[in-house]
């Protein structure tokens, strides 16, 4: 086995170890005392920590906190955070990977942005929609409806067209969020439409707002991959994929390496990525809450 390298080691991440116990132990705790916590406070928590493991689970297709995938994949498949199969979201992000491609749609499985073509065609009545998921607002409240509508008609739609290559995935994960909502129910007094849009859509919704502007339309690839000079508590809830350029030009490195890395070579990754930054999620928010940060129509930027 070759030597072990600083960023990726192939000895046991602790630090990714630990940050999996913790996410399991407090999500179980807050499970448990739903009922003393009562109804809204029980779900803040649960959300924030199915937020959470969604980030957790994004190491995991990175390949840590082990190098072995099937490992990793046992790790992520428990469905917390509700509605994205985690061999589903392991396709896409890896290939949304593709730095040449970010952000263009229908390519980028990840981009915000729509085709001018796409958008032309798009009844009158939904085009709003996308300029809404422009602001921050639009983002955490209808983003996640916009993702998830479409993610789970492709259950029925796909086979319906004869593509069965996702089926099996769907089965395993319909089966575990099953017997999570079951088990919910039945041991914490949790109902199931409490847990999907009271914990999973809300959660969804923060997660979005870690990728609400974390790439944007540009000839140059490398400046498509903002930095977020974020707040310790979102560092922490993203696992430090705020900076977002550091990631996509190592993804190897583990995300409690990653801000050493960033403070290590600041200038020279704010160079590169053409001095995208953005000075953490509250000026997004106070900018951007109800006003667009941009078109969703995509210009159509070319490498």
């Amino acid at each position: 086995m070759p030597p072990a390298s600083p960023d990726h080691p192939s000895h046991a991440e602790w630090p990714t170890w630990g940050l999996m116990a913790a996410i399991h132990c407090g999500w179980l705790l807050a499970a448990r005392h739903a009922q003393a916590l009562g109804p809204l406070p029980a779900c803040v928590v649960l959300a924030i920590l199915a937020c959470w493991f969604m980030s957790f689970q994004h190491e995991l297709l990175h390949g840590h906190p082990t190098r072995h995938q099937a490992v990793n994949r046992w790790l992520g498949l428990l469905p917390l955070a509700v509605w994205y199969p985690y061999d589903i979201y392991r396709a896409t992000h890896l290939a949304h990977h593709r730095d040449e491609t970010l952000t263009l749609p229908g390519i980028d499985p990840e981009s915000n942005y729509i085709a001018a073509g796409d958008f032309a065609k798009m009844p009158r009545w939904f085009r709003p929609l996308w300029f809404a998921q422009r602001t921050v607002a639009g983002r955490v409240l209808l983003g996640p409806a916009l993702v998830i509508v479409p993610l789970w008609l492709d259950i029925v739609r796909k086979p319906w067209r004869g593509d069965f290559s996702q089926s099996r995935l769907w089965a395993q994960h319909l089966l575990l969020l099953g017997a999570l909502l079951w088990g919910l129910h039945r041991y914490a007094g949790i109902g199931p439409v409490q847990y999907l849009f009271g914990v999973g859509y809300p959660a969804l919704g923060l997660a979005m707002l870690r990728s609400f502007y974390e790439h944007r339309p540009a000839n140059d690839p490398a400046h498509r991959v903002v930095i977020n000079e974020a707040g310790w508590f979102w560092r922490l809830l993203f696992l430090n994929n705020n900076y977002h350029a550091v990631h996509h030009e190592a993804p190897h490195v583990p995300w409690y390496r990653i801000r050493a890395h960033y403070l290590a070579d600041r200038d020279r990754v704010l160079h590169r990525n053409g001095r995208f930054l953005v000075h953490g999620y509250g000026a997004l928010m106070r900018r951007h809450a109800l006003r667009p940060i941009d078109s969703p129509i995509h210009p159509e930027a070319r490498p």
